[in-house]
């Protein structure tokens, strides 16, 4: 059976004004009267987007104000995968059509507000001068239809003389145009594509690269193939990547947890597993094992306490850092001095 062929586009390429292009595409272009978006070059042929951001760029523009359009959202609204959204995004936002910012409401919560420009390079030009102010509608010159019909007839000259003509009413002042405040001063909230980015960290280096560390720094990246088969490493890239696993080994990090940490939740497929090991032996890197006078307490801190004592005289209990007589019995003693 054979396919059938759209007549109506053949029929209209047939009434093109002129002769077709030999080559390469050819516009039949219809006017949109309705549900429709005006798309940029700008955007539509980006050089540094991908077809995929270009398309989500498109699609964004069209929706209209208020609708999510978080990763989730979007997945859950086109065939796209989470991954290859959020890759998109990711792009938007480099080139500054896309702007992902945490707000807090009124009430508490936290929310992503996202903001997309469809022309970011327009917010970078100067702002344009304000307009010369026009004049009201009562003070423009008003010509009717019967001043504009009259004809241009001289009237015939006459013995009299010419009256004096009457004095004609200065024309209204134009109104002053009420001051324009400042426009506010344009600030960039996303870098431009070509600001210089953040030196990646270097890969961490134990104190002391050992034999027996560069061991078991060898055989644990070479036995990384038997666990993932995309973790394979050639002999250069392990040899640059033992330092780091010499470092996690020297920080009492056991080969089973190095081995589950650089495996674990790693994208499907690899594809530059020395760059995605590497990484994660850099910024996964953990903290040195305290030592033992790290984890002793400080000693608790108390006030001192003066002792309870018996006095020699009554054997009444009081308080005093040394035995003798209470207070009475001092008193009682002095007296007796005294009076004596």
């Amino acid at each position: 059976m054979d396919t059938s062929q759209n007549t109506a586009l053949l029929r209209a390429l047939t009434e093109l004004p002129g002769p077709p292009p030999a080559r390469g595409v050819i516009h039949i272009a219809i006017r949109h009267t309705d549900r429709f978006t005006v798309v940029g070059n700008d955007l539509a042929q980006h050089p540094g987007l991908s077809t995929t951001a270009v398309g989500f760029a498109v699609r964004i523009q069209s929706l209209p104000q208020g609708t999510e359009v978080g990763i989730k959202a979007l997945a859950a609204r086109f065939p796209e995968g989470e991954k290859l959204i959020a890759a998109a995004l990711r792009e938007l936002e480099t080139h500054g059509y896309l702007q992902r910012a945490r707000t807090r409401l009124p009430n508490g919560r936290i929310v992503t507000r996202t903001v997309f420009c469809n022309q970011p390079t327009a917010l970078l030009r100067p702002r344009a001068a304000a307009a010369p102010p026009q004049l009201p509608p009562a003070a423009r010159p008003i010509t009717t239809h019967a001043q504009a019909s009259e004809p241009t007839v001289k009237p015939e000259a006459s013995p009299e003389p010419d009256p004096q003509p009457e004095p004609t009413p200065d024309p209204p002042a134009p109104l002053a145009a009420p001051p324009q405040a400042a426009a506010p001063p344009f600030v960039r909230l996303v870098p431009p594509p070509t600001a210089p980015k953040p030196p990646r960290p270097p890969l961490p280096r134990p104190r002391e690269l050992t034999p027996e560390l560069e061991r078991i720094s060898t055989a644990l990246l070479s036995d990384l193939r038997h666990h993932a088969p995309q973790f394979t490493l050639s002999e250069e890239h392990v040899r640059e990547l033992v330092p780091g696993v010499a470092a996690w080994l020297e920080r009492d990090a056991h080969p089973d947890t190095i081995r589950h940490t650089l495996t674990i939740n790693a994208p499907e497929p690899v594809n530059y597993p020395y760059q995605f090991v590497k990484h994660r032996l850099t910024v996964l890197l953990p903290p040195p094992l305290p030592g033992a006078h790290d984890l002793t307490p400080p000693p608790a801190r108390r006030n001192p306490v003066t002792p309870f004592q018996t006095c020699d005289g009554c054997e009444r209990a009081f308080r005093a850092p040394t035995p003798g007589h209470c207070r009475d019995c001092r008193t009682e003693d002095e007296q007796q001095a005294t009076a004596a």
